[in-house]
Order: structure tokens, then C-alpha cells, then sequence
């Protein structure tokens, strides 16, 4: 990757462009490659960390989407590896609220409940949570790759000195090492890495929202209160630097393409703003709303709170029907695990045709004026 090795004079030389990663080592099939002169890594004792924990955000007093998304995702690590799962919930008032919880997998919950939590200043949740880190030792360590998520978990490993793992479209378990492999998009979500903390724990990664599968394995009951620790707080241990001065709702788009079941996009295919009406009269009609491209908001076509993928919003609808978009990797990271993928495209060749369930290869202007003629007359 980085080009270090040259053949000088027939033969190979390492030059300074070297950063020392290894990779050479691992693939010289002669064995004839070794780094000399670096302190070696001593490996850690990691035996007091087990566990699964998630971060349990909530809006409102109530627990968002995501963190069910991970309990459900966590479930399965943790049974990989035989473990406790657990989660953390910090705010004030939400012990009434946590029941849903414990039907999606969770062991245990931690609260940390107070009145110095009831607005979300990412520093003071901090300290609270690495408070809890710090007793329970969990081995990893989960939350939401959300507005708040993306602020305060950067916050907590550097405290904990760990690291953490951003915007995360996959988690799995290395069977023989029994280590968290951690999935993201990289280099402009062109290709996606797999990264793993060998050195430090816990193991922590943000998710994006929609990305996992949130699944209900067990039924409602009231026993769930006997599995939350109430934990205590020194109130006067947590100041913040920061003052609530007032809270104002966005004036702009009201919109959360997340919120809907269907889901008709338009790319840069569509070749101007005023073609999305078309879009819209579909997705009305199957009681959906418009999504797009980044190519298409990016172009003034339709606005940000529309724009799916990477950089925009990860959505997972029962139908999501592609209209005139290629299917860039940053495109298909925000809504590859739709539960249905209708792809309408000209181009046969496109890689949005390598995740749909339906393939349509023709022009979308005349394609979906007849699946909108089609819907109407009842067919």
C-alpha cells in the first residue's frame, strides 16, 4: 500500500517511506522480513474485562431506535463469546421507560439517574460513564454513531485511554481470538476496513443508526426492575462547563426519511430537480416518501434531510426503490439492508444491480410513469 519495497540492483530495498505496520512480514512467503530495533509490545492481561455493554441513548426519556439496534447485535456477541450482556442508561426519569429493553436480550441494566443529567452535555455523561466502564469492565463497549453518540464515546476512550472504532456497519467475533472485528467504510467509503483493538480494552465502536436489525427474542414482564442497579452519584461531582440557555426546534425540512416503510430515490439520473415530482407521486401512492442520491442534493435538485447514504441518513424500509442512481459504496452503506431493493437503471452494468432484489434495466422516465399507471388502475 504504501510502495516502501523497491528492486534496487536486483535487489529489494526497504526505503524511508517504511511506517512500520507489519503487512510485508505477514506476506513475504519466504520469511524473510523482520523489523528490528522497536520496543516490542508486551502483551496485556485482559482477564478482568467480560462482558457485552451498550450505551442506551434516549430522547425524551425514552430509548432511541439504535440502542435497541445494539442490544439486538450485542446479544449475539455476547452469546459468541458466553457472556453477561448489559447496558447503561443515564438521565433523569427514565426508570419507567426501560422495560422494552430487556425484551431484545439485556441481562442487566445500569442507571445512573439524577437531575444534573436532565440535559445532554456530553461531558458530565462522560464521567459517568467511565465510572461505570471502570467497575463493571466490560470487554466491549457499544453505542449509537449518533449527533450525541459521536461526541460523547470519543470523549470516554480517550479518557479510558481505549480505542474506539467510528461509524461501524458491521461487528462480528474472531472465533479463535475472541476478538471484536470492527467493519467501517474507509477512504471515502471506497473500500471497507476491518479493525480490531489488539492492545487495549474495552473493545468500543458507534454503530449506525439502522444499520443492525433490532429483534425482540423475549416477551414482556415485570420482572425486569430486579435486573437494574441503581447507581448513586455525587451530584457535586459532575459539573459541566457548559449552560442550557434555550432550545429551539429545526425551522427547516420536517422530515425523517427513517420514520417510513417505502422508500423511492432519484439520482443523478433524473437530470434535474423537477423530475423528482415524478419520484413523489410514486412513493405518495405507496404511502412512502422521497429519498436521493448525494449526487442529487448536492446539485440543488432536493433538499439535505432527503439525502440517503454515507454522509446522509442509513435507512431501512421494506421497499426501497432506486430510481436512475448508480450505487456508489457511499450510497449503499445508508440502505443495502432495506428489506426489498427495486433498482431502475439504463445502465446494465450498475452496482446498484449487485444488492437489488428487482432489477429494472430501462429508461425511468418511462418506467416508472407506468408502474404509477399500473398502481393507479389497481394492477
Amino acid at each position: 500500500m504504501y510502495d516502501a519495497i523497491k528492486i534496487t540492483g536486483g535487489k529489494a530495498v526497504i526505503d524511508e517511506s517504511c511506517i512500520f505496520c507489519g503487512a510485508c512480514i505477514e506476506v513475504c512467503k519466504f520469511k524473510s522480513i523482520k523489523i528490528v530495533g522497536l520496543d516490542e509490545v508486551k502483551e496485556k492481561d485482559f482477564s478482568s474485562y467480560s462482558g457485552v455493554c451498550v450505551f442506551l441513548e434516549t430522547n425524551n426519556n425514552k430509548i432511541i431506535d439504535v440502542s435497541y439496534e445494539l442490544i439486538s447485535a450485542a446479544r449475539v456477541l455476547a452469546d459468541e463469546l458466553g457472556v453477561l450482556l448489559s447496558a447503561v442508561a443515564i438521565g433523569c426519569g427514565l426508570e419507567n421507560n426501560l422495560g422494552e429493553a430487556f425484551e431484545y436480550g439485556l441481562d442487566r441494566l445500569y442507571l445512573v439517574e439524577s437531575p444534573v443529567f436532565s440535559a445532554n452535555f456530553d461531558d458530565i455523561f462522560a464521567k459517568a460513564l467511565v465510572q461505570v466502564i471502570s467497575k463493571y469492565k466490560p470487554e466491549i463497549f457499544l453505542a449509537g454513531a449518533t449527533s450525541f453518540g459521536r461526541t460523547l464515546i470519543p470523549r470516554v476512550a480517550a479518557i479510558l485511554n481505549t480505542g474506539l472504532t467510528a461509524d461501524c456497519t458491521g461487528l462480528e467475533i474472531d472465533k479463535q481470538k475472541k476478538i471484536l472485528l470492527q467493519t467501517r467504510p474507509t477512504f471515502g467509503g471506497n473500500i471497507l476496513a476491518t479493525i480490531i483493538t489488539k492492545n487495549s480494552r474495552p473493545q468500543m465502536a458507534t454503530v449506525r443508526p439502522h444499520v443492525m436489525e433490532k429483534k425482540k427474542i423475549r416477551e414482556a414482564n415485570t420482572d425486569y426492575r430486579e435486573k437494574i442497579e441503581c447507581i448513586d452519584v455525587d451530584e457535586t461531582k459532575f459539573k459541566t462547563k457548559y449552560k442550557l440557555v434555550n432550545v429551539e426546534k429545526e425551522t427547516s425540512e420536517n422530515i425523517n426519511i427513517t420514520d417510513y416503510d417505502v422508500i423511492v430515490s432519484g439520482g443523478r439520473g433524473l437530470g434535474s430537480g423537477d423530475k423528482f415530482a415524478m419520484l413523489k407521486e410514486l412513493a405518495e401512492l405507496l404511502g412512502g416518501v422521497v429519498g436521493a442520491s448525494r449526487a442529487a442534493v448536492d446539485s440543488g435538485w432536493i433538499s439535505y434531510p432527503h439525502q440517503v447514504g454515507q454522509t446522509g441518513k442509513t435507512v431501512n424500509p421494506k421497499i426501497y426503490i432506486a430510481c436512475g442512481i448508480s450505487g456508489a459504496i457511499q450510497h449503499l452503506a445508508g440502505m443495502q439492508t432495506s428489506d426489498i431493493i427495486v433498482a431502475i437503471n439504463k445502465d446494465p452494468g450498475a452496482p446498484i444491480f449487485r444488492v437489488a432484489n428487482y432489477g429494472i434495466v430501462g429508461d425511468l422516465f418511462e418506467v416508472v410513469p407506468k408502474l404509477i399507471n399500473r398502481i393507479k388502475s389497481g394492477k
